[in-house]
């Protein structure tokens, strides 16, 4: 599992998406997130400006990414 530190008082979805690695632009991030392809603590989220505030884990495509603060 792929950790990311933040070090402000939250990170977007579709934002952590591309820091990650996981997507490349913001556009596929906001299409994948719409198609309910994302899970956020185990649970599909459609909602791609999901603030994420730390220890959350964030699926996709059999990746994992837990935010950090």
């Amino acid at each position: 599992m792929q950790e990311i530190k933040i070090h402000t008082e939250y990170i977007r979805l579709d934002d952590l998406l591309k820091f990650a690695g996981l997507l490349g632009t913001g556009g596929m991030a906001k299409a994948v997130i719409q198609d309910g392809l994302v899970k956020v603590n185990g649970e599909v989220c459609t909602m791609r400006g999901k603030k994420l505030r730390g220890e959350e884990i964030v699926e996709f495509q059999n990746q994992s990414v837990k935010v950090v603060r």
